[in-house]
């Protein structure tokens, strides 16, 4: 992770501590390090996916789902934004033959651990453009 797609904010070390958390959890879910990944949960950490309406209860869980997710992907962060024990990452997941996946995560991370996570994943474009909204916005 570069220095330069992390922000912190806030008092004290907390929100480094969180950026820190936050970015070994997405460099050890690239190297596929399980056991590494799971060092970084609370045992009844909860995860949220709202887009697909799921709920993760327990680190077991949460590393099994990981774990368990077919092949041929990377994870590129674009982003961390943290501060007091909360920490943003916006992450960019390319997986080959599927497309390209994009996932802003909100985690809470209390005495360096992950307690609670809610992430939102889409595939850029995925959505309609309505044509109502033409006149104000252009492709990306």
């Amino acid at each position: 992770m570069e220095p330069s797609n992390v922000e912190t904010s806030g008092t004290g070390a907390s929100g480094t501590d969180a950026a820190d958390v936050v970015g070994a959890l997405w460099e050890r879910m690239e190297a596929r390090d399980w056991d590494g990944l799971a060092a970084l949960f609370a045992r009844d950490a909860v995860v949220e996916w709202p887009v697909s309406g799921e709920r993760i209860t327990g680190r077991d869980d949460y590393v099994a789902v990981n774990r368990a997710y077919p092949g041929g992907w990377s994870i590129r962060v674009l982003r961390i934004v943290a501060g007091d024990g909360e920490a943003v990452s916006e992450v960019e997941v390319p997986h080959e033959g599927v497309g390209t996946f994009r996932a802003v995560s909100f985690w809470t991370v209390r005495d360096g651990l992950v307690v609670r996570g809610t992430e939102y994943w889409t595939s850029p474009g995925s959505d309609p453009r309505p044509a109502r909204r033409a006149p104000f916005v252009e492709p990306m």
